[in-house]
């Protein structure tokens, strides 16, 4: 896998799964609702560390700075 996220592109995408787990575990957000922004959080934390977004692949996207 080659890295396709930039630094700025995984701390938006950590402060927002920061901001879901937070509603979730004081009750604003609940049911299935509640459930789908967990798992959408999770794939946020995972995608973020690994530098990776598989939904970037197949447009061809890369926010990480080229290094010529």
């Amino acid at each position: 896998m080659k890295k396709n996220m930039g630094s700025a592109d995984r701390v938006i995408r950590l402060l927002i799964a920061a901001v879901i787990g937070v509603l979730y575990y004081t009750g604003t957000v609940s049911g299935t609702l509640g459930i789908v922004l967990l798992i959408l959080a999770g794939v946020f934390i995972l995608t973020s560390f690994i530098s990776f977004c598989p939904l970037y692949a197949p447009f061809g996207l890369s926010t990480c700075n080229m290094r010529e």
